[in-house]
């Protein structure tokens, strides 16, 4: 995407302004993109459109991008960056909003025993780029947390993640205690990290295998769209 030019955002149209927040996003220029969006919002934007026509639009191309290979994992921190300063400003406003747009929410949590949280940060990023909601259980997540989460927040979703081989059976428990309880039907369970594979996903019971970030962002749109309409 293109370099910011030498002129005031103000000075735009409100099509050319939600392309340049879209440009800057891809930048990772949260300066830039915060000012935008407090632009359109002066200009009696709904923050809904805000958040679907300017940041999830822009972090649509990023995760795209991502995907094929011309962006990497510091361009995409920075974006996500960006798209976090922009909603500093929506999210207040979201929340007192009688009109929802969102996907939804998303509960995401490293299992117990591993502490490594880069890739679930990143899949938190691209989801909350994409129009989610993320409710992060942070590492070394318990079935207890796991399954509180599920209670209090009532997510659309559930993603677990492991790096380490030792701690990949660990989703299967969290699994075999949501049948346990009879939550099991009542939640889609997305699995991932480095180790993973689409047979152990299977052998587990999991609902999908996000193989990286982008691929993961894209299946819990399509699922959380299809729950919608449904």
């Amino acid at each position: 995407m293109s370099d910011q030019d030498d002129f005031e955002l103000s000075e735009l149209d409100d099509k050319e302004l939600v392309e340049q927040i879209q440009d800057d996003l891809y930048d990772g220029l949260q300066d830039e993109v915060y000012e935008g969006v407090e632009i359109l919002l002066s200009r009696d934007w709904d923050a809904n459109n805000v958040l679907g026509d300017a940041l999830v639009g822009g972090m649509k191309v990023v995760g795209e991008d991502f995907r094929d290979g011309i962006l990497f994992v510091p361009e995409v921190l920075k974006s996500a960056g960006a798209m976090k300063s922009g909603m500093e400003l929506l999210r207040p406003i979201l929340s007192q909003s009688s009109v929802d747009l969102s996907l939804g929410k998303f509960v995401i949590g490293t299992v117990k025993g591993d502490i490594h949280d880069i890739g679930k940060n990143l899949v938190g990023m691209m989801l909350e780029g994409a129009g989610f909601e993320v409710i992060d259980l942070g590492i070394n997540t318990d079935v207890d947390e796991y399954l509180g989460a599920l209670d209090e927040h009532k997510p659309v979703i559930m993603g677990m993640s492991a790096l380490l081989t030792t701690t990949m059976p660990y989703m299967g428990v969290v699994i075999e205690e949501m049948d346990k309880r009879g939550m099991r039907n009542d939640f889609h369970v997305m699995c991932g990290g480095a180790p993973l594979n689409q047979e152990f996903a299977d052998a587990i019971g999991a609902d999908a295998y996000g193989r990286d970030a982008a691929r993961s962002s894209e299946m819990a749109q399509t699922y959380a769209e299809a729950a919608k309409v449904a």
